[in-house]
């Protein structure tokens, strides 16, 4: 499952790199998605998920800070999920809570935060293909 999810958090990274500014950050459906919050929500999701990390605003975390450049948000995805894979790497039962380093809540099994995981991030790469395409016509994986 691990696999999938990796694949998955690669395809929705591509989406974002290269696409030009302002149309990354700009909504182009009413709902007000725009493809660097699709992201910045994303890494938002794997830190509270995998690390334990506290979300006050869910809603706020569809869109990136106005001085974020595509690299910084890229890049901090990717840094949080190289963190969430450490986390992952010590379970070595899908039944045990995840290990998160910090938290307040209880954790959920290894399991069920995989599900989840694979479930978020492929949801929102079929909103990134849309958004993508919408922007600049790319498409593909």
């Amino acid at each position: 499952m691990r696999d999938f999810l990796d694949y998955l958090r690669t395809s929705v990274a591509a989406k974002v790199v290269g696409a030009p500014e302002p149309q990354v950050r700009t909504a182009l459906v009413p709902s007000g998605t725009n493809l660097l919050g699709l992201l910045n929500h994303l890494t938002h999701v794997e830190r509270s998920l995998f690390l334990g990390e506290d979300v006050t605003d869910w809603q706020a975390t569809f869109q990136a800070a106005p001085t974020d450049t595509v690299a910084d948000v890229v890049a901090r995805y990717r840094s949080s999920i190289e963190e969430a894979n450490a986390v992952l790497d010590r379970c070595d039962d899908l039944d045990a809570p995840v290990p998160r380093p910090q938290s307040s809540r209880a954790a959920p099994s290894v399991r069920w935060a995989l599900t989840h995981m694979v479930e978020e991030t492929a949801r929102h790469a079929g909103h990134a293909d849309i958004l993508r395409e919408l922007i600049d016509g790319s498409t593909g994986r």
